[in-house]
């Protein structure tokens, strides 16, 4: 009896894989076709979950209303683009001489700082 039984889960699943393989894209409901692959090895009747979920019928059966699918386009294969040029017109060394004036100004803010939480110095503006 269960190896009867095992044999038609088996041949069920055998199936639903054949099924879902000879399918076009757009046959095929709720999920892609490799889910409804893995579903159907396994979980132990998703065979029987592909026929009757995700399987399409056309025009037997009953017809359940759904969401229109959108068209897949297919994909372009992206070309390589030559990389951004930088908008910054300074040199090297301007840009790491104005970091290095940006810094200073920094470390001076926070002495400035340091001290009039030490002293309770006014501003000398």
């Amino acid at each position: 009896m269960y190896i009867l039984l095992s044999l038609l889960m088996l041949a069920l699943m055998v199936g639903a894989i054949i099924d879902i393989m000879r399918r076009d894209d757009s046959e095929v409901k709720f999920l892609p076709k490799i889910a409804w692959v893995l579903i159907a090895v396994l979980i132990p009747l998703g065979g029987l979950l592909w026929f009757l979920l995700g399987r399409e019928y056309n025009g037997s059966g009953v017809s359940l209303p759904r969401m229109a699918r959108r068209d897949r386009a297919p994909r372009k294969p992206q070309t390589p683009s030559a990389p951004a040029r930088p908008t910054d017109t300074r040199s090297t060394e301007q840009q790491i001489a104005d970091l290095d004036r940006e810094i200073e100004e920094w470390r001076l803010r926070a002495e400035i700082e340091k001290r009039r939480r030490e002293g309770g110095e006014s501003d000398p503006v």
